[in-house]
């Protein structure tokens, strides 16, 4: 079984070879709602965090008040590698995480990174305009499933922890 340690480096590797994600949250209702997003992740001290760079939609503030969690979930094309990230999700609350969610698409090589200022968010000026939040995924389980271990039937690698 891996650790942490071993899954979240895998796992960043999938999820930014990969770039978009689909992401499910609950609606008001309980039942599933699915979006494609973006996510840049930082594994940092022992901490893996997920970031969005997004607006605050009525939707998106209504499932999160109902269930502030989400399924972040990547798929290669074909047999290719798998990564989920199972988090806590919650609009990121100050102007030091969204900057610094900011400079990491700004200074980014594609396809993972790109200009926040330049995808036609109106308000979109910089990374303490009104209109710009960031979206924090914290993850409590991870799987990873490389192409290799797919077409071996080998085992997946998951970790939970608290």
């Amino acid at each position: 079984m891996p650790d942490l340690e071993t899954i979240a480096p895998a796992f960043v590797e999938v999820a930014h070879s990969i770039v978009w994600a689909t992401v499910a949250t609950v609606d008001s209702a309980g039942r599933p709602r699915t979006r494609v997003l973006h996510p840049y992740w930082e594994w940092k001290d022992g901490e893996l965090t997920g970031y969005v760079a997004t607006w605050q939609t009525p939707v998106k503030k209504a499932h999160l008040a109902k269930s502030p969690y989400a399924s972040v979930a990547y798929r290669a094309e074909g047999y290719g590698d798998c990564a989920i990230a199972e988090c806590a999700a919650a609009f990121a609350p100050d102007d030091a995480i969204r900057t610094k969610v900011w400079n990491f698409f700004q200074n980014t090589p594609e396809p993972l990174g790109y200009d926040p200022a330049a995808i036609g968010v109106p308000g979109w000026d910089g990374p303490t305009s009104p209109a710009f939040s960031v979206l924090e995924f914290r993850p409590w389980r991870l799987s990873v499933l490389t192409k290799d271990t797919l077409m071996t039937k080998g085992p997946a690698g998951a970790v939970s922890w608290p």
